[in-house]
């Protein structure tokens, strides 16, 4: 059964939340969710978060220009690549670049493009698709094609920083206990679309019945409990933890974990991330990690066409 926590998103009575964020007053929740294609994500456990400020939505392009027109900053996908870190690689090949998924009209093979996704050289937070596209007309889209590094880098420039896994999840439940979806228990209640995602035969044929196919613009699809946009689906979230699949099951049984902040390394040399909250591409049939609790990862050096991020702020104690 889905209930309500008696803490809610509201108004900081220190004062009113920063411009373009929310104020969440800490709480405890079960964190994590329990389901077949998601063994990372189990088992369920408490946790307790303090009070901190989220953004409303996710950082949009034209906050990222603002921030690149400001500081002159070059992202990790438009840099060359080191040939060092390539060897044996003609360096002709080593371009500045990052990955792209198109959504095919026709089941593909099997193989390492299968799944719709290419190395396309240009692309980046300013070329979504390769060079010939723009973000003109999409500054209200998440940017896209920003590594770990490229997202710290902007929270170093606005006095924010990244999320915690369990800050993040928190706030996307919007005040929701273990309900399936950022919105509660059906996925699409009254037959309407709550989230950008995918609709179709993974990964072609997309039918759009969301009315996109790739990013939508923050704050098309409503709002959680909370007030904040497109915790689900859109573009998955960078947050600061490193990744560990088994990470929930070294935590203390039965015991409430207080500020969680994930492995203190990477695990196995692995350098990944998680991030949280699904993309455009997920579907049931492929990818059913829009849910609050469900886990995603990436490495640091790595963007793509489907993941952005949002900021937090730490609440300070009048």
């Amino acid at each position: 059964m889905i209930v309500f926590f008696a803490l809610m998103a509201c108004e900081d009575s220190a004062g009113v939340a920063p411009d373009g964020m929310v104020y969440i007053k800490g709480g405890e929740f079960v964190m994590g969710i329990e389901h077949p294609m998601m063994p990372e994500a189990a088992p369920l456990h408490r946790v307790k978060v303090d009070d901190f400020y989220i953004d409303a939505t996710e950082v949009t392009n034209a906050a990222f220009a603002q921030f690149v027109e400001e500081t002159g900053y070059v992202t990790v996908a438009e840099r060359p690549l080191d040939p060092v870190e390539f060897p044996g690689v003609d360096e002709s090949l080593l371009v500045p670049g990052s990955v792209v998924f198109h959504s095919p009209s026709y089941p593909l093979t099997d193989g390492p493009l299968a799944k719709g996704w290419s190395f396309v050289p240009g692309a980046s937070w300013k070329h979504p698709a390769g060079p010939g596209t723009t973000i003109a007309g999409r500054e209200n889209h998440p940017v896209v094609h920003v590594a770990w590094e490229d997202a710290m880098a902007y929270a170093a420039w606005a006095g924010k920083r990244l999320p915690t896994e369990a800050e993040w999840e928190f706030a996307a439940r919007g005040g929701l206990s273990q309900a399936e979806f950022v919105w509660g228990g059906e996925m699409n209640p009254e037959g309407n679309y709550m989230a950008n995602t995918f609709q179709g035969d993974f990964p072609f044929n997309n039918s759009a019945r969301d009315r996109y196919i790739y990013t939508a613009p923050v704050g098309s699809f409503p709002a959680n409990a909370f007030g904040l946009y497109d915790m689900s689906g859109n573009v998955w979230e960078w947050v600061s933890d490193w990744y560990s699949p088994r990470y929930y099951a070294t935590l203390v049984k039965n015991s409430i974990v207080e500020n969680p902040r994930g492995p203190s390394k990477p695990v196995a040399g692995k350098q990944m991330k998680v991030q949280k909250g699904g993309s455009f591409m997920c579907t049931d049939d492929f990818c059913a990690r829009f849910r609050p609790g469900a886990r995603g990862r990436g490495d640091v050096d790595t963007g793509s066409s489907h993941v952005g991020f949002r900021l937090v702020k730490d609440r300070v104690q009048p």
